[in-house]
């Protein structure tokens, strides 16, 4: 997690015939070794001292209006928002967006609206609305379901110097073969690389 301030398998539904204007990013960090959390969710392998502009992680954020998440990584914020971890709460001057398969529960914390309509219809409508690009926080899974649908145009990678062995992967595993686009590769000093793709 980052700190907060039906395709075929060839993957050939994934060209794009028309710029988004809004535009839906996925702007992670990973291990050396692909994972995005331990097994159990956990990051502890993420803390680290900050460079200056903190990866770009301000103007990035300058950028988006809105944020994605999967119910699972939403579930894991509440979670250490409850346990007090810094950085973790659900920022209220962004619309946040909750992708759920089950019934959608009861409440919802302040600034969050829980979504169970097909991913296409919901795309399509959000992208329609004024506004900034969209960040696809994660998990896996949403960003697993977002791509085989066609709905990521960028992804953002920061990867960490780090091997960690085993854990969850950025992308949910599936047959696909998704053409990727670099746009920019970019080298800190303490070692983290981002790499900066679009997605064909």
């Amino acid at each position: 997690m980052m700190e907060i301030p039906g395709r075929s398998a060839l993957g050939l539904g994934h060209c794009r015939a028309m710029l988004h204007n809004r535009k839906i990013i996925a702007y992670i960090a990973t291990s050396a070794d692909g994972f995005i959390a331990r097994p159990d969710g956990s990051f502890d392998w993420l803390e680290r001292p900050r460079p200056k502009g903190n990866y770009g992680m301000g103007a990035f954020y300058k950028s988006i209006d809105t944020t994605l998440w999967g119910r699972k990584t939403s579930d894991m914020a509440l979670d250490f928002q409850k346990r007090g971890v810094p950085g973790t709460a659900f920022d209220t001057k962004v619309k946040n967006y909750v992708f759920t398969r089950g019934p959608l529960p009861p409440a919802a914390p302040a600034g969050v609206e829980f979504v169970n309509e097909p991913i296409k219809a919901f795309a399509t409508r959000l992208r329609e609305k004024k506004g900034k690009n969209i960040w696809m926080m994660g998990g896996a899974g949403i960003i697993a379901s977002f791509l085989d649908a066609g709905e990521i145009d960028e992804f953002m990678i920061h990867v960490i110097p780090k091997f960690i062995g085993e854990g969850i992967p950025l992308i949910a595993s599936a047959r696909r073969t998704v053409p990727l686009k670099l746009i920019s590769c970019t080298k800190f000093p303490d070692g983290v690389v981002k790499l900066h793709y679009a997605v064909r």
